[in-house]
């Protein structure tokens, strides 16, 4: 019987941010997901104008409701943009609604270049409250430097970064866009820090995307997720998303598009090989 994972964040019509970042590469990889939508939109918000709404706190716990009666258990919960601090609430109230013990966390709030673009009071609610109760969190390098108030510009600072969220409670932080002073500047990092002591890097190469696409972190996130659930280490884990993740990146790049190529990449999914491969790194 496959495994369920919620994933709880914003959809768009056309092209692949939010759960149409995540929906599609989870299935492909054996899981049956039920998506709830913090915002639907017609496109993404890079593009400069769209159509769509943010739906209300209320909207989303009516829909959660309505969802516990058909499926009253699931494997994990995924959450990406919320919209608004009080869908944090709710989403953590579900996890012993749905007698959840697995949630991914990723802790949308802004990016390097952007600045914080989300409302005041979620960049709170993911540093102060979400790392008690999340399994796994999984920052970009901005988000990272806002949680904990450092400026990383190294795998020592990155690796004293995690400590800092797993001493809060987080077991597994998932650095997932990371360069750094001593790293090439065609390639680009992914990092992992457990509170067992496991600590892994891997490098790709960074490909010349412009514009770069939006997505990639929702995408990131539910590979993760999946991964880990079918049973792979946390080395593998990392291995086989980054190398799903430049797979991506390299027919989105062939394709000349700013929409990430998900469907043509999907057979990168759930390919066990793995060009890219992770090292073992230790703290500073």
């Amino acid at each position: 019987m496959s495994k369920t994972i919620l994933s709880i964040q914003s959809h768009v019509s056309y092209g692949y941010v939010g759960n149409r970042a995540a929906t599609f590469p989870l299935q492909r990889l054996g899981f049956d997901v039920i998506a709830v939508h913090t915002v639907q939109f017609s496109n993404h918000t890079g593009y400069g104008s769209w159509t769509g709404e943010v739906f209300s706190p209320n909207h989303i716990q009516e829909i959660l409701d309505g969802v516990q009666i058909r499926s009253p258990k699931v494997d994990a919960i995924l959450s990406g943009y919320l919209g608004d601090p009080a869908i944090g609430e709710i989403i953590m109230n579900a996890l012993d609604d749905f007698e959840c013990d697995m949630w991914l966390c990723d802790p949308v709030m802004g990016d390097v270049g952007r600045g914080f673009f989300v409302k005041e009071g979620i960049p709170e609610f993911f540093t102060n409250t979400a790392v008690q109760r999340a399994r796994i969190m999984t920052p970009n390098q901005f988000e990272l430097n806002a949680m904990t108030g450092m400026d990383i510009n190294s795998p020592a600072e990155a690796l004293h970064a995690c400590n800092l969220l797993h001493n809060k409670g987080v077991q597994t932080i998932v650095l997932t866009s990371f360069e750094h002073d001593a790293l090439a500047k065609d390639k680009i990092a992914m990092l992992v820090s457990d509170k067992n002591g496991e600590r892994y890097i891997v490098e790709t190469p960074k490909l010349d995307l412009s514009p770069p696409p939006n997505g990639a972190g929702d995408m990131t996130s539910a590979l993760i997720l999946g991964h880990i659930l079918n049973g792979a280490n946390l080395r593998q884990a990392l291995e086989r998303t980054a190398n799903n993740v430049f797979d991506v990146f390299t027919k989105t790049k062939k394709r000349g598009e700013r929409e990430l190529a998900i469907i043509e990449a999907q057979e990168a999914f759930v390919t066990t090989d793995c060009p890219y491969k992770a090292r073992a790194i230790e703290a500073g």
